[in-house]
């Protein structure tokens, strides 16, 4: 129990600070290493609380996708850290403002919240026993069975709106030659080769 312990305020610790840094970091590219390096330690937690479908999610899908994908387009814009702090001090009222709202609201979730007497004295292991499944298997055996027509729905709407993003993003420039398949395949010899003859001595 105490090396569980001590994980926890490990990843706990590396989460909050590595949050912080995504958003006191100078460099964006810093800014989305932190951000990859908070993931990761959120998904510790997640293994703790003995989540690990949420956790391999996490370091798949958000790591593996999301924070390199941020990670990619901040290095490719090229931002100019300079030019984007002009006008700063503009918005430091607005900023201010948001700040104190919520650091009041913070301070009254923490002010009202405390721990159940009922829950201290029946703590509860999400950890489930060796001889029962684990709630990776619980779930995908959920998905496929009583719920595998609204996931597949679910796959199909998001494939209908990738196609729909793809359609409204994509825009034709003049002067670019594009490839005509169909043109390719009905292309025959006598359209394609043309035999030339040439006079001895004025070829190339």
């Amino acid at each position: 129990m105490a090396v569980a312990t001590a994980f926890f305020y490990l990843f706990a610790t590396l989460t909050v600070v590595s949050g912080f840094m995504v958003i006191s970091a100078r460099n964006p590219v810093h800014s989305v290493l932190f951000l990859i390096l908070a993931f990761f330690n959120s998904a510790g937690l997640f293994i703790l609380l003995g989540a690990e479908f949420l956790a391999m999610i996490l370091v798949v899908v958000y790591v593996g996708a999301v924070a390199v994908l941020f990670l990619f387009v901040v290095m490719m814009l090229d931002i100019d850290i300079a030019r984007l702090r002009e006008g700063f001090m503009q918005y430091m009222p607005v900023g201010a403002l948001i700040g104190v709202v919520l650091l009041i609201q913070l301070l009254l979730v923490f002010g009202a919240w405390f721990i159940s007497p009922d829950i201290v004295a029946n703590p509860n292991v999400p950890i489930p026993p060796p001889d029962e499944v684990t709630n990776t298997e619980a779930l995908g055996q959920l998905i496929y069975t009583r719920y595998v027509y609204f996931f597949q729905a679910s796959g199909m709407i998001l494939l209908v709106a990738m196609i729909g993003a793809i359609v409204l993003t994509l825009r034709h420039k003049d002067g670019v030659k594009r490839q005509d398949i169909g043109a390719q395949v009905a292309r025959t010899p006598e359209t394609a080769v043309e035999v030339v003859e040439v006079e001895s001595g004025k070829g190339i």
